[in-house]
């Protein structure tokens, strides 16, 4: 079955960086679309950044354009979500989702949290 592990969440000061990553499994890696999204206290899920495994291709929410970076490892099935700059409207709950087939899967999210 489909599994999504996520990483690198945590407590980090505004300005700072975090680097978020996801081990994908269960599915052709390579014939897929990788996204990460974020969902805070009372709002909606939101999209931050997308990649296209096979070409690379990339798209980010206008919000995080110039400061976060989505990339990706296909000989580890692994993609990662690079925060820079992070502000305190980023912290949130950030998951990372797999569209493969038409069939969307979720990870169990991780915390970012952005304070002083």
């Amino acid at each position: 079955q489909v599994q999504l592990v996520e990483s690198g969440g945590g407590l980090v000061q505004p300005g700072g960086s975090l680097r978020l990553s996801c081990v994908a499994s269960g599915f052709a890696f390579s014939n897929s679309a990788m996204s990460w999204h974020r969902q805070a206290p009372g709002k909606e899920r939101e999209l931050v950044a997308r990649i296209v495994i096979d070409d690379g291709s990339t798209r980010y929410a206008e919000s995080v354009k110039g400061r976060f970076t989505i990339s990706k490892v296909s000989a580890k099935n692994t993609v990662h979500l690079q925060m820079n700059s992070l502000k305190t409207e980023d912290s949130a709950v950030y998951y990372c989702s797999a569209l493969h087939w038409g069939a969307r899967s979720w990870g169990q999210g991780t915390q970012v949290t952005v304070s002083s």
